[in-house]
This record gives C-alpha cells, sequence and structure tokens, in this order.
C-alpha cells in the first residue's frame, strides 16, 4: 500500500513538472489606435490575455488605452523566465521605432531576441 502512495505521488510531481516545463510562452505586441501606442507582453495563452487587455471591467494602464488589436505574436523557444526576460529587454528599449523593427516580418532576431519564433497571424 504504501509503494501504490509512492508511485501516486510521484506519478503527480512528474505531471506538475512536465506541465511546467512543455507550457508554451508568447510574446505579443498589441497596438492602440487611439493612443498610437504600443504595448509589450508574455503568455501562454494570447487570446485569453487579449480579451483581458480588452475588458472593460479592468482597471489597469492597458484599460486606458483600448481598443488594442493584435499587431505580432512571437513563439519563445524557452521558459517562462525566458519569456519574462524578453518582455523586460524590449519594454527597456522604450522605442517604438525598436518594437516597428521587431513587428516588421524581415526584421533577423539574433542576441536576446533569438529564442522568438514569428507566429503567423491568427484567425477568429
Amino acid at each position: 500500500m504504501v509503494f501504490l502512495w509512492i508511485i501516486v505521488k510521484y506519478a503527480i510531481f512528474i505531471i506538475k513538472f512536465l506541465d511546467i516545463i512543455l507550457k508554451e510562452f508568447f510574446i505579443y505586441i498589441l497596438y492602440s489606435e487611439k493612443s498610437q501606442i504600443h504595448y509589450v507582453g508574455y503568455t501562454s495563452d494570447i487570446k485569453k490575455r487579449i480579451i483581458q487587455h480588452n475588458d472593460l471591467s479592468e482597471n489597469s494602464f492597458t484599460s486606458k488605452h483600448r481598443p488594442w488589436i493584435l499587431k505580432a505574436l512571437f513563439e519563445v523557444n524557452g521558459t517562462e523566465a525566458d519569456a519574462m526576460q524578453i518582455e523586460n529587454f524590449i519594454k527597456k528599449q522604450k522605442s517604438s521605432k525598436f518594437i516597428e523593427r521587431i513587428i516588421a516580418t524581415e526584421t533577423p532576431f539574433f542576441g536576446v531576441l533569438a529564442q522568438l519564433i514569428r507566429v503567423p497571424k491568427l484567425r477568429d
């Protein structure tokens, strides 16, 4: 009986570990035509995140600049920590020109951005 309990606990641990390791993360770039600004973030569920940014019930930075349009989406070839690092790197540039270069489809990525894989346009 103890042996079975150990196997079950180990299996639960492995499932949780794989969920963390195998989860996909994305860097997204939104644009507000109203405010003429970009917003950069990361998520594991892009559709849910865009809805949250455009949800009228939430009071946040992004709520002041609605509606948001998805301009670019990139899969991160790495972990959540990698996604956070890339998001912070892009935000620290504080440059619309830099963000527009990232959005441009012909832009090659290197350095910190080398982990980004461009995702084709999402369909509804």
